[in-house]
C-alpha cells in the first residue's frame, strides 16, 4: 500500500523545511491526526494552534505541546511551525493550519476522484453517510469522518483524501458568511447538495434568507460542468436555484415531492422513486422520510455523476443511523431514539413525526436548540404543534427557551421541566414504563448525551441483576 504523503510530496505542497529525524530517508505517512488520543501509528501529527481569546482569558490548547507525545505513539512526522522539544521528523511551515491547506489542495490536485460537497441546516452528516454507503458500492470511497465540517475539519478531511479514491464525499458547515466559500474552494466539488434550510444560527444571520445565501456558497466551489442539487420543497428553493445559477452550476437539479428525483411512495422504510425519469425501489436501513428525502438527494447525486443508481440504491437497505444522528437502543424493554447530537425546529419537527409513527407510549425529552436569535422563544414554543401532532404522551424539557414550549404544553402532556438535563433525569427515570418510546433531542450544548448514558446505564444495570 502506497503511502498517503511521503516527506517529498509534503515539503513539495507545504514548502516546508523538513528537520530532524532521517533527512536521507525522509519519512512516508499513511494518514493524518490533529489529536494524540486517536493517533495511529505511521500517521502525520497536524500540531493546529486551538488557542483563542475568550472574556480576556486564553482557552484550547495549542498541538505543539503534544508533537512529543505523538512520536510516543509512533507518529511518522509532526507538522509544525515552530521549534519543539521531540525526537523524529519535523516538517516546519509558518502557520500548521495553513499548511494542513496546502496539503488538502495537493491532494484535490492529484485527484481523479468524483466529489460531492453536502451542507445544509439539517441533515448533512446523516446524508454524507447515507452517501459514503451509495458510492462504496461503485467504487474505493472517501468520506470525511464524524462531523469534520469546519475550517480545519474540512482540509483535514481533503488532505487524508487517497490517490485511488474513485470517490469522495465531504460535509461543509458555516455559521458566519464566507465560512463555505473558503472550504468549497477547497474541495472544487463536481456536485454540490444542500439538505434543507431552516433556522439555525439565527443569532448570526438573523433570517433563512440569510441562511439560505450563506449556504449557497457552496454552489460557488462548483468544478466546470458540476451540478447544483436543491430541495424542491424547500420554501428557500426559488432563492437557491437562482444563486445556483449566479453561480454558473452547469447544472441545477431538485430532489424532493417534486423535482428531478421524486418521492412517489415511502411506507415503514421502503421508498418508490422516480430520479431522472427512470424509477427506483429500495429500501433505507432506517425508519422516517426525512430519510427517504436524504436518501433521494444522495441518489441524484449518483446520478449526477453518471454512477449506477440501482445499485447504489440497494446499498441503502444497509444504511444505520449513527449515535446522537437517530440510532435507536433497547433500555430495559423502553425503546429509546438517540437524536442528542443537535435540534432546530426543521430537524425536531422530523424526529417528531418519527416518534409519532412508533408504537407505544411515546416520550419526548427535548432540550434547547441553541443560536435561535431573538426569537428564541416562539421558536421553542411552537414545537407544540409537532408534538400535538406526533400524539406525544409525555414532555420533558431541559434548558432556559424550553420554559416557553412549558409554558404551552397542555397539563397532561406535561413531564418534567429542568434547567439542565442532569436535573431532567431523576423525574424521567420515575415516569418510564416498559414499552415506552422515548425520544432524546437537543442541541449538542444541552448535553442530553447524559440522558442517553443514564438510560444506557439503567438498563445494563437491570440486565446485570436479571
Amino acid at each position: 500500500m502506497s503511502a498517503l504523503w511521503t516527506s517529498d510530496d509534503a515539503v513539495a505542497a507545504t514548502l516546508g523545511t523538513l528537520v530532524g529525524g532521517d533527512p536521507a530517508s525522509g519519512f512516508a505517512a499513511n494518514g493524518l491526526s490533529i489529536d494524540t488520543r486517536s493517533l495511529k501509528p505511521g500517521e502525520l501529527f497536524v500540531a493546529l494552534d486551538a488557542r483563542e481569546k475568550v472574556d480576556g482569558k486564553i482557552v484550547g490548547r495549542d498541538g505543539h505541546e503534544f508533537v512529543a507525545a505523538a512520536f510516543e505513539k509512533q507518529a511518522a512526522a509532526a507538522l509544525v511551525s515552530r521549534d519543539v522539544d521531540a525526537k523524529g521528523p519535523l516538517l516546519q511551515v509558518a502557520n500548521t493550519l495553513r499548511g494542513l491547506e496546502d496539503l488538502a489542495r495537493a491532494a484535490r490536485a492529484r485527484s481523479d476522484a468524483k466529489i460531492v460537497a453536502v451542507t445544509g441546516s439539517a441533515g448533512k452528516t446523516t446524508t454524507k453517510e447515507i452517501l459514503r454507503l451509495a458510492l462504496s458500492a461503485l467504487g474505493t470511497t472517501h468520506c470525511s469522518a464524524a462531523s469534520y465540517n469546519n475550517h480545519w475539519g474540512v482540509p483535514l478531511s481533503l488532505a487524508a483524501m487517497p490517490k485511488s479514491a474513485r470517490y469522495a464525499v465531504f460535509e461543509i458547515g458555516m455559521n458566519h458568511f464566507g465560512e463555505i466559500r473558503s472550504l468549497v474552494g477547497l474541495v472544487r466539488p463536481h456536485v454540490a447538495l444542500i439538505t434543507t434550510i431552516a433556522p439555525a444560527h439565527l443569532e448570526f444571520f438573523g433570517t433563512c434568507e440569510a441562511i439560505a445565501d450563506a449556504k449557497s456558497e457552496i454552489f460557488e466551489g462548483l468544478a466546470p460542468g458540476g451540478a447544483a442539487l436543491i430541495p424542491s420543497d424547500s420554501p428557500y428553493a426559488p432563492r437557491l436555484i437562482a444563486r445556483a445559477r449566479q453561480s454558473h452550476a452547469a447544472q441545477v437539479l431538485t430532489f424532493g415531492e417534486t423535482g428531478d428525483a421524486r418521492l412517489l411512495s415511502y411506507d415503514d422504510g421502503h421508498v418508490r422513486a422516480e430520479i431522472l425519469g427512470r424509477p427506483v425501489e429500495f429500501h433505507t436501513g432506517a425508519p422516517g422520510r426525512h430519510i427517504a428525502n436524504n436518501a433521494l438527494g444522495a441518489l441524484l447525486a449518483v446520478a449526477s455523476l453518471d454512477g449506477d443508481v440501482l445499485n447504489a440504491a440497494a446499498a441503502l437497505r444497509d444504511f444505520a443511523p449513527l449515535r446522537g444522528r437517530g440510532a435507536r437502543f433497547g433500555a430495559g424493554g423502553i425503546e429509546v431514539i438517540d437524536e442528542s447530537y443537535n435540534a432546530n425546529p426543521a430537524s425536531m419537527a422530523a424526529a417528531l413525526a418519527l416518534l409519532g409513527a412508533s408504537k407505544g407510549r411515546r416520550i419526548a425529552v427535548l432540550g434547547d436548540m441553541r443560536e435561535m436569535g431573538d426569537d428564541a422563544d416562539a421558536h421553542h414554543a411552537g414545537l407544540l404543534k409537532p408534538i400535538e401532532d406526533a400524539k406525544t404522551d409525555l414532555v420533558f424539557l431541559c434548558g432556559e427557551h424550553m420554559k416557553a414550549l412549558w409554558n404551552t404544553l397542555p397539563a397532561a402532556r406535561r413531564g418534567a421541566w429542568a434547567a439542565t438535563s442532569a436535573d431532567l433525569v431523576p423525574a424521567l427515570k420515575l415516569a418510564l414504563q416498559a414499552g415506552d418510546v422515548v425520544l432524546v433531542k437537543g442541541s449538542n450544548g444541552t448535553r442530553l448525551s447524559v440522558v442517553i448514558d443514564a438510560l444506557r446505564d439503567d438498563a445494563a444495570k437491570r440486565g446485570a441483576s436479571a
